[in-house]
This record gives C-alpha cells, structure tokens and sequence, in this order.
C-alpha cells in the first residue's frame, strides 16, 4: 500500500511537472511570434558551452528565422529571451527606447564576489552613476596624455618580435600580444610594471589570463547563473574562482594603500578611482566599487584587445596582399610624421581603421549584446508585448556576418569600410562596442593600443601561417568572449 502511494506521488509529480514544462514552452507560441522550438529542460541552449561558441549558435536561430518577424522567440533553459532581427528594432532597443532596455541583466553578486560587481553588471541608477563618474578618464584628451605610456610599451613588443623572428622564428599571437596589452594596462591603469613581456612566468598575467581560459563557469552553466540571477545570488554563487578574487583584491588594494600613504598621483585610471573613492564627492565609491571598476578595466582591457589584434594578424598572414597594402600604408603615414609613432600619426591611419573594422566585424569581442526589458515593451509596428524582465540577446555575431550588409560575409575585406560603403549600409549592422548609453566605455582606449600594436607589429615584420594553426578556425565554446580552440601560430619574418 505504502509502495503504491509513493508510486502514484511520483506519476503525479511527474505529470504535473512535465505539463508546467510545457507551459513554460509555450510562452512564444501563446503570443504568436516566431520562435524556435526548445528541447526539454535545456530551452535553446543544447551544446552551448560543448560545441558552439555562444555567437555562432544564436546565429543559427537569426538566420533560420530572418524575414518571419522583428524577433524570434528562444528559451535559456526555462526562460523566455528575445533575439531581435529586425535592425530597425536592434537600434530602438540601444538608443530610441534605451528607458525600456536600461539594464543589461547580467548576474553578479558583490557580497560573495566584489569583482563581479562592475560597469557592466550593475542595474540602473548605479550603472549611470559609475558610468558618469569614470567617463572622464575616457576622453580623446585623456588618451593623448597616456599615449606615450602605450608607445614605451610597443618599444619591448619590437624587442620581443625581433627576438622571435631571430631565434624561435615562429610565435603564438595570441600569447605575444596579450603580453603587451596586459604590460600597457599595467602601466595606464595601475601604474605597475608588469614586465610581461620580459618575464614568462609573470603572475599578473598567468593570473589575468586565467579569467578567461580557466573560468570558474562554463558558458552552459553561466547561462544558467543569467536566466536564474536572483536564486544564485541568494545561494552564494561566485562568477569568479577564488584565487583571482585573492590575487586583485590584494593587488588593487596594496596600489591604493601606497598611493594614499606616499600622495601619489600619476594621473592614470587608478588616480581617478582614488579621488572617487576618497575625495569629496556626495556618494563615494565604496572599495569594493572601485575595486570592481579597476579588475574590469583590466581583464576585459586586455583580453578583448589581444584577440582583435591575433585575429587581425591571422587576417593578414591569410591575405599576404592586404598585408602589404596595411604594411605600406603605416610606413607612408609615419613618413608624414617625421618616422615617429605619435598619437597625430596614428589618427591618420585610416585604412589601418579600415582593417580594425573588419577583424571587429568578423571577431566581434563578444557573440552577443545582452538587455533586460525594464518595462513592459510594445514592439513597433506589432502586437507583440515584451514583458518586464524578459531578457534581449543581441546577435551581434550574425548580424556582422550577414551578407545583405556585407557581401560575402566570410571574407576579410577592409573595404567594407570606406566612408562610401559605411553610408550605404543601415546604421545597427555594425555594433562590436554596443551602441547607446551602453556603449563601451573603454572602447577608445582600446582602439589605441589595438593600432599600435599592429603599428609595431607589422612595419618591420611579414607574417605568414604556421603549420600548427587549425583551419577553418574552431572558435572556444567554454566563454562569452571570441577566442580559438589551440590558438593562432604565425610565421615572423623581419623585413629590415
């Protein structure tokens, strides 16, 4: 008798399960709009974080379901999530109605995790509050003044790529450049010497790193800390492993301590935290913030960086006559300035901006942009009502590689930026920063030192492909950002 009751609770609870499951399923359908059929429990994310790069997978919904709707419809896991199409609505969701998209949605928890709560986390009046306060640091001003700080660096990257192309003759791009992005974050953010690019086992880059191919989440299970935020929040659920928490928290808070104990200013990004933090404002940065700002600033810093400038060197080791083209053209331009790399020189090397844009297009830093529909959210021109909470995945992976923007979307061509050509395409179809009050902030300072890495990198030095780089390119399914499964090896020649 006990048995047939424990038996009929378990049908029972097995039932009614499996019938909210397919409520839950049938959330897209009731409302009519276009989705994509969900598979049990996983929603749409089945092979996420296995075998897809998280870009390349909501690709295959876009392009499945471009020309049905303004939107489709998918699932992470249980959770309604809107992947728009239409451009028109990708720019109402980024600027016109940027009220209704206020917040990203991201999980971070601060108690747990101070790292995780940063500019790109935070909700509503605190993200706008951070985002007016470091803006400043920011400026095209502020960016001449760290340049020479920059170029000092790209002085020991020419060191180390003439070391290479005399003795090893071929080099791991990825390793080599993050090493210099690393060193000149070290330098215009910290006001440290990191020495990366000298010291092989340097813990400040082992450890920066490790934020990103040793993460404490798979991107499975991130989507899961995404979708369920506020349970994991509530549960003590870290996005980061503890010994990088450690290791920042120590580092930052030994900067901070000395500056303030010795009255040291330096006028870098540090400084600027530290007034924040100390000075007389009405609402301070608390540590944790400023701590939170700087890692940030850091981490992404140079990650996002030194995988635009591997995948603009693979590009060009591709396309031996666009190389030249890129290689000629920085010569010229620096023949104009006297052959010294200032920040005048680098601001007119416009198709060097041409050949950014186009590894941007293809290599975005991140697959997709994520919102949260802060208000309930008619959709233009529909009936169609996005709910408040709902979360919004922006395909900036497939919109980039579209071939009604871009013809012949897979091929590396720099002209698909000439002023001409930038006209004549809509105004969303290009998004590698974001767009909007969102925009990434950091966006400017990361261009810079992306042109002068490749400044250095290619005007005394021919790159063709090595025998150990994989093609096609299998893009890393375990995290957000864009990177490649076993690296990219290059030949280096010097030239002169």
């Amino acid at each position: 008798m006990v048995f047939l009751v424990i038996l009929t609770s378990i049908v029972c609870l097995t039932v009614t399960f499996v019938l909210w499951m397919r409520k839950r399923f049938s959330y897209w359908k009731e409302m009519g709009a276009p989705y994509e059929e969900p598979s049990f429990l996983y929603g749409n994310l089945k092979g996420v974080g296995k075998q897809d790069h998280d870009g390349q997978l909501i690709e295959k919904f876009y392009r499945k379901h471009k020309g049905r709707g303004p939107f489709v419809g998918i699932f992470f896991f249980l959770v309604p999530v809107v992947v728009p199409i239409d451009l028109e609505l990708v720019k109402n969701i980024l600027i016109r109605d940027f009220n209704y998209f206020h917040d990203r949605g991201l999980f971070y928890n601060e108690k747990d995790d101070p790292l995780s709560g940063h500019l790109f986390t935070l909700p509503g009046l605190r993200w706008r509050r951070i985002r007016n306060k470091l803006s400043p640091a920011f400026t095209s001003g502020k960016m001449k003044t760290i340049f020479p700080l920059i170029v000092k660096i790209a002085r020991r990257l020419e060191l180390k790529l003439n070391e290479i192309s005399t003795s090893e003759s071929q080099v791991d791009i990825k390793d080599i450049m993050a090493r210099f992005t690393v060193d000149v974050i070290g330098t215009c953010a910290y006001g440290l010497e990191a020495n990366s690019l000298e010291d092989g086992q340097n813990e400040f880059f082992h450890v920066g790193m490790s934020v990103f191919e040793n993460p404490r989440h798979g991107t499975g299970f991130t989507f899961l800390l995404l979708a369920f935020r506020e349970y994991a929040r509530k549960l003590g659920f870290k996005t980061f492993r503890d010994e990088v928490i450690k290791f920042y928290s120590s580092t930052i808070r030994k900067v901070v301590d000395y500056r303030l104990a010795n009255n040291i200013e330096r006028g870098d990004f540090m400084d600027i935290l530290i007034r924040l933090h100390v000075g007389g404002n009405e609402e301070p940065l608390t540590f944790n913030e400023l701590l939170a700002q700087a890692f940030v600033f850091h981490s992404a810093g140079f990650e996002t960086s030194s995988s635009t400038l591997q995948f603009c060197f693979y590009e060009l080791a591709c396309n031996p006559v666009i190389q030249e083209q890129t290689r000629s053209h920085i010569n010229e331009v620096l023949g104009e300035h006297g052959g010294e790399l200032t920040y005048e020189a680098v601001a007119d090397m416009k198709y060097l901006d041409q050949v950014i844009a186009e590894t941007l297009r293809l290599y975005p830093p991140a697959g997709n942009h994520i919102r949260e529909v802060t208000q309930d959210y008619k959709v233009p021109g529909t009936d169609f009502i996005l709910k408040k909470g709902t979360s919004v995945m922006i395909p900036i992976y497939a919109i980039q590689r579209d071939a009604e923007y871009f013809p012949n979307s897979t091929s590396f061509n720099p002209d698909n930026f000439t002023e001409e050509n930038i006209k004549s395409r809509p105004f969303a179809a290009y998004l590698p920063f974001g767009e909007g009050p969102h925009m990434c902030i950091g966006a400017r300072f990361a261009m810079m030192q992306v042109k002068v890495g490749l400044v250095t990198g290619l005007r005394n030095y021919k790159y063709t492909l090595s025998e150990r780089t994989g093609r096609p390119l299998k893009l890393q399914s375990k995290f957000f950002l864009t990177n490649v499964d076993g690296g990219i090896w290059l030949n280096i020649e010097r030239l002169k």
